[in-house]
């Protein structure tokens, strides 16, 4: 890379952990936050002195399809926003893992907002429709332990990192923006660091994962990070129609 050359920018994007942090800021009802333009956003949060002639080549995309039972509209409209996003912008790799049915144990909780554990009425009281057993909380209370069925997507980080280090190994990019607040991109990303420029986008309004911070001079330098608010969700959105795909409904 010359001085005269663009700066090759390589943005890396954990979707799940993106869309859960944008609506747990923006709103699960409210519209205008979903159909996000990522290379806008992207582009629109360096600082052009810090990574100067900056020029977006790479986009991955890390997400899972969302192919459940009961619920065509979801996948129909994922399908269309990544159908979107790479008509609008051509450098865009989608990588996709598994979204599967996962069984999950635990102890019952409020749902008043303070994750309370609830106490167990009494092997006697417990309401014979609830499939729970008292159990012997972490305090030594009676709690309900009960099975819940969710929804788990697996892949998208071992994908994202995967992503990341080949291109930089491979001098695709000469700098690279992570969207994600999850701890376990650690070593992949001080991997990156010691060898190129790497901004880590926090798309969350909690305190950046301590794993994924570091030292803005260590290896190649010139690292930032960012916090995104719900004005950089609202105001990075794709135009509605970008060629044949509209942004569906509600978005």
């Amino acid at each position: 890379m010359t001085v005269a050359d663009p700066m090759r920018i390589g943005v890396y994007v954990d979707a799940f952990n993106v869309y859960y942090r944008a609506r747990d800021q923006c709103g699960r009802s409210t519209p205008g936050w979903r159909w996000l333009d990522l290379a806008g956003l992207a582009m629109d949060l360096i600082n052009p002195r810090f990574w100067p002639r900056a020029e977006l080549t790479r986009l991955v995309y890390c997400t899972a399809l969302r192919d459940r039972a009961g619920d065509p509209s979801s996948l129909r409209d994922q399908h269309t926003y990544l159908a979107a996003l790479r008509e609008r912008n051509p450098c865009t790799i989608v990588e996709t893992g598994k979204y599967a049915p996962r069984p999950k144990s635990g102890a019952l909780l409020s749902r008043d907002g303070s994750r309370r554990r609830i106490a167990s009425p009494g092997p006697g009281l417990i309401p014979s429709w609830l499939p729970a057993e008292e159990v012997a909380g972490p305090e030594g209370t009676s709690e309900l332990l009960v099975s819940v069925a969710t929804f788990e997507e697996k892949g998208s980080d071992v994908n994202l990192a995967s992503h990341l280090l080949l291109d930089v190994l491979e001098h695709r990019v000469d700098a690279a923006m992570v969207f994600s607040n999850d701890s376990d991109l650690r070593f992949p990303l001080e991997q990156a660091r010691s060898r190129v420029p790497v901004a880590t986008i926090n798309p969350g309004s909690g305190r950046t994962a301590d794993d994924l911070r570091g030292d803005p001079s260590f290896g190649a330098g010139r690292h930032w990070w960012r916090k995104l608010r719900p004005a950089h969700y609202f105001t990075h959105q794709l135009p509605k129609e970008v060629g044949v795909h509209c942004r569906p409904p509600g978005w």
